[in-house]
């Protein structure tokens, strides 16, 4: 029988302001190394991924970036946009990129992250996982 490790109650999730850009942008280079294990992406001749849109995240309307924090510990973020980007309804959100550090997966804390986000804006929401992602589907 598998032993259901109990869910951490200090799981926060914290709007990231422009000075958090830096942050945001070195967790997501994580991702995307994550990433590219399921998908073809191309690290940059700066020995970088890159994230072109992150900036957009402080300077358009409906778009909010977050870091995900356990127990006062940095340990993942999400994007979230308003609008699908598979079927452009413009009414639902999008969880853009969604990222837990692996030393904190597994734990249950990406599910309180994500139910954090989803309840700070309710209404119907577009989720995306590729079919290449078992663990995450």
């Amino acid at each position: 029988m598998k032993s259901i490790q109990k869910p951490y109650p200090e799981v926060e999730v914290i709007a990231a302001g422009p000075e958090q850009a830096s942050v945001l942008g070195n967790l997501l280079e994580l991702y995307a190394h994550d990433f590219s294990e399921f998908h073809d992406v191309e690290i940059g001749s700066n020995g970088r991924f890159g994230y072109e849109s992150l900036l957009l995240y402080w300077s358009e309307p409906g778009r909010h970036p977050f870091l995900i924090w356990v127990q006062g510990k940095l340990a993942g973020l999400a994007l979230v946009k308003r609008g699908s980007a598979v079927f452009g309804n413009e009414t639902v959100w999008d969880m853009a990129e969604f990222f837990v550090l692996r030393g904190y997966r597994r734990r249950g804390i990406g599910v309180q992250a994500a139910h954090h986000i989803w309840t700070r804006f309710p209404g119907s929401w577009e989720v995306r996982v590729m079919q290449s992602n078992i663990t995450a589907q």
